[in-house]
């Protein structure tokens, strides 16, 4: 199995769950609180660790009581953590999820007061050490960038995928290094684009050059091969949807495994498509490698 670093946000997650979603200046009780670690880049970390990778994950924690339970449930669950930047005093980025019975959809209030992992964090990082290195667009993209840069520079045989999932500025200049581009649907919607396949073939190849996918949500996904070629995957939801929470990092472990066994994109899609129905059918991520045939 391959060795993977991760660099990104994990955070301390308040799910509550609700029969039907609240409407505005509305009252309705819990029928369960969950508390758990979230964060896109962590979720997908747990993820692969769970599909047999050496994980490791880079970001900034509070050492506080919620930043070293965070710590302990990335490294419980097989995710290295002295590759991350301790900071102190701070607060642990937290997220606020609203979670609805009826139809397993989730409404995020996220609260952060830390600092971005920068490029110079990276540097003290051995990445020669990792086969695979995966980012998030955070809003420091000249930072993303330099980080990019730092690893074709020094571990040119290493993979580099990157998670873009709202629009930020100076986004334009992540995307040229990177071997995969994982592209949220919020992202290409909000560029004007009513389906993943319009939307990937609008980008210029010379500025977007790697395998390029976009989740498209109960629509499945597409992606944009090396050789030009589109592909496309339907969904494969749960007999019952019951947290969504997690399925697009979850997507990616699945499109990250695939890849990095040598299979093709087209079936890195399915994969991705079928750990992610999986993960909607349950809570958190627990056993969701192994909860599926």
């Amino acid at each position: 199995m391959a060795a993977i670093l991760g660099m990104g946000v994990a955070t301390f997650d308040i799910v509550n769950e609700v029969p039907t979603y609240p409407a505005e200046d509305g009252e309705v009780r819990a029928g369960a609180q969950r508390l758990r670690r979230g964060g896109n880049t962590a979720n997908t970390l747990d993820v692969l660790a769970q599909l047999g990778h050496a994980c490791a994950w880079a970001g900034v924690w509070a050492d506080e009581p919620d930043g070293r339970w965070i710590i302990g449930d990335l490294e419980a669950r097989g995710v290295r953590t002295d590759t991350a930047v301790r900071v102190a005093p701070g607060k642990s980025p937290t997220s606020y999820i609203t979670l609805a019975s009826d139809t397993g959809s989730r409404t995020i209030v996220h609260f952060r007061d830390l600092p971005e992992l920068a490029a110079d964090d990276l540097a003290a990082i051995d990445v020669t050490a990792f086969r695979w290195v995966h980012l998030e667009v955070r809003p420091n993209t000249r930072e993303v960038t330099q980080m990019q840069h730092l690893i074709r520079e020094r571990s040119p045989r290493t993979m580099i995928s990157l998670e873009v999932e709202k629009p930020r500025e100076g986004l334009e200049h992540c995307l040229h290094d990177p071997d995969v581009v994982l592209f949220a649907g919020d992202y290409a919607r909000a560029q004007g684009f009513a389906a993943p396949e319009a939307f990937l073939r609008s980008l210029d190849p010379t500025a977007v050059p790697g395998v390029k996918v976009c989740t498209w949500g109960e629509e499945g996904a597409a992606a944009v091969d090396n050789g030009g070629r589109m592909h496309r995957v339907a969904a494969q939801p749960p007999e019952q949807v019951v947290d969504t929470v997690g399925a697009g990092d979850t997507f990616h472990a699945g499109i990250i495994d695939a890849l990095v066994h040598g299979r093709s994109v087209e079936n890195a899609l399915v994969a991705g498509s079928r750990l992610a129905g999986r993960k909607c059918g349950q809570f958190g991520l627990d056993g969701v490698v192994a909860s599926g045939p």
